[in-house]
């Protein structure tokens, strides 16, 4: 029985009871995701700037080119823990990471980026009730986490009416979809097939579908 001040809803789809409220060990599990992530995130800033050197005086794209790699662990939490908020707070979790603990040069500006993102990839779960992994879905993900921060740094960084306006949006809704959609998937993929999260929401999922 769950407990008192949990409420769980029946998939339509898979038949397996979901948690409204994150249990402890989901809770956990976040924490743990947004650390990794939170150093994953600032490699990948080193790497950024690499590309920026070796791109010259197209560097400023580098950004846009490797975005979606910041949209990763939002579409991981979801899947794993299937609760809702779960993609923004591993995100804000992996953001707080980066700029408390390993000093990012962005500064706080990014763990309200991180909100953002984290939003846009969780929607396309989110409304779909928590019951929906194929490839589209997490391929809308990163489209959607990355459209979203477009929004947001776009109004930041004064984009709007430049030149290279829709070149920017292409490479980042690109990579949103590649990096922080398609791979996320593989990523999933890979840890369910150890065992590792059988304990978690995707476990009992994947076992109900193999029950039917």
């Amino acid at each position: 029985m769950p407990a008192p001040t949990e409420t769980t809803v029946t998939s339509p789809t898979t038949g397996v009871r979901r948690h409204h409220r994150f249990t402890l060990k989901d809770l956990v599990l976040i924490v743990v995701l947004g650390v990794v992530f939170g150093f994953l995130y600032w490699a990948l800033v080193q790497a950024w700037t690499g590309l920026s050197i070796l791109l010259g005086p197209a560097g400023d794209l580098a950004q846009h080119v490797l975005l979606g790699g910041w949209l990763l662990v939002a579409p991981i939490a979801v899947a794993i823990v299937r609760t809702r908020f779960a993609g923004i707070l591993a995100e804000v979790l992996a953001s707080v990471i980066e700029v408390v603990f390993l000093g990012s040069a962005v500064g706080p500006m990014l763990i309200v980026a991180a909100a953002i993102q984290g939003a846009g990839s969780e929607l396309p779960f989110a409304v779909r009730r928590y019951s929906s992994f194929g490839w589209g879905s997490y391929a809308l993900s990163g489209l959607l986490g990355a459209g979203f921060v477009f929004i947001f740094s776009a109004f930041r960084f004064g984009w709007y009416g430049q030149d290279l306006f829709f070149i920017r949006l292409a490479i980042q809704l690109a990579s949103g979809v590649i990096l922080g959609g398609l791979l996320a998937k593989v990523i999933v993929d890979a840890l369910a097939k150890t065992g590792v999260v059988d304990n978690y929401a995707i476990g009992r999922a994947l076992h109900a579908q193999a029950r039917g």
